[in-house]
């Protein structure tokens, strides 16, 4: 091992919780440690936010005697490392987790098989005389339920958004003449501006036609009066993502068409019976159900093309899946989207979604954007 730097180091006690609950899952798992070769799961567990990295968390250590669990990275992190998870042990290897497999592991150690290759699992198994099990998706169970720091980041994240949509339209940036990729940089500025370290995926901007197109990506497409503007983007913030979608129309108001009217509405009461059914012991399948079931009921059930919504935290889409077929069950803590849409190829479409968390009784939305709808111009 190599001694820790004494520069600056931070402490992270909510990692320190989060790889004790680890351990009881490893040891229900009847499993010895377990190897966590994805970076985002390194970085929940551990603090580290390098770009090469690797955990071996071993099931017998204890909390403030973790002397078998070590983060192992390269030469170019060591001083990253001792800042900021000075409590673990540190094996300073290019190959990280091979490198932690041959120093430290036996019995039977667990692997993530939904991010381990078959070319690396044959690496891990020659570097290592332990047993590998398979073990997919312990850490990213334990990621669903958020504690309050995350809580708080998330928070965080949503306001930087709240406050950049805000801001654009006050200063008129949704007007026509000006285009989607204007109204997309725009966002993500001032998301910026407002303490975001960057946008949380690539900000969707769809106008006009456009906006029938759920994952459309933004063009020179100039707006126009009597266009749906769907904005669908999110702020990030210490690691964290906020995902929120506004609709709005460009007016003047005798631009806009019956039928606009009617989607939008129709969307509204959807989205608000979807967060309506958030509340602890229900099946995200249900929460789907609940949102469909209303666009289903005027007809428009074939134009609602996706889950939803999906869980979000340190990657933007995670878990509980929250589709028709998802299987998982609402806990408070869990931090999900709501979001469902109608799409009318060649016409335009409307998607309303909140970032929203789960409490004892029922859920917080912590995007806090105005639903009502906004006709601009």
């Amino acid at each position: 091992m190599t001694p820790r730097s004494s520069l600056t180091p931070t402490a992270h006690p909510a990692g320190a919780r989060r790889r004790e609950a680890l351990r009881a899952a490893l040891r229900a798992a009847d499993l010895d440690a377990l190897l966590v070769t994805d970076l985002v799961n390194v970085r929940y567990l551990a603090g580290f936010t390098g770009s090469n990295a690797a955990l071996l968390v071993d099931a017998a250590d204890a909390p403030g005697d973790e002397g078998r669990t070590v983060l192992a990275t390269d030469g170019r992190y060591t001083t990253q490392a001792s800042a900021e998870t000075p409590e673990l042990p540190l094996l300073v290897e290019r190959e990280c987790g091979p490198a932690l497999l041959h120093a430290l592991a036996s019995g039977v150690v667990g692997f993530d098989s939904a991010q381990v290759t078959v070319d690396a699992l044959d690496t891990l198994t020659a570097a290592t005389g332990a047993e590998l099990r398979r073990a997919p998706g312990l850490v990213e169970r334990l990621r669903a339920v958020k504690d309050d720091d995350e809580v708080d980041a998330l928070r965080l994240a949503c306001a930087a958004a709240d406050a950049a949509l805000a801001g654009a339209i006050a200063a008129g940036v949704l007007a026509p003449g000006r285009t989607e990729r204007d109204v997309a940089r725009e966002l993500e500025e001032r998301m910026v501006a407002h303490g975001a370290s960057g946008p949380s995926f690539e900000t969707i901007v769809a106008a006009g036609g456009n906006s029938a197109i759920p994952h459309h990506r933004p063009s020179d497409a100039p707006l126009a009066a009597g266009d749906l503007v769907t904005m669908d983007f999110g702020a990030l913030v210490d690691g964290y993502h906020s995902d929120m979608t506004r609709t709005v129309l460009l007016g003047p108001a005798g631009a806009v068409a019956d039928w606009q009217r009617e989607i939008y509405a129709l969307v509204d009461a959807a989205a608000a019976a979807g967060r309506a059914a958030l509340r602890p012991g229900v099946a995200t399948s249900e929460v789907d159900g609940a949102a469909r079931e209303v666009i289903t009921a005027a007809g428009y059930g074939e134009q609602f093309v996706h889950p939803v919504g999906h869980g979000v935290g340190l990657v933007i889409h995670e878990a509980p899946a929250m589709g028709a077929t998802a299987t998982a069950t609402l806990e408070a803590g869990m931090t999900v989207t709501v979001e469902p849409g109608v799409y009318l190829p060649g016409r335009g479409g409307v998607r309303i979604e909140d970032t929203l968390v789960v409490t004892g009784s029922g859920a917080e939305p912590l995007t806090a954007s105005p639903r009502d709808l906004l006709v601009l111009g």
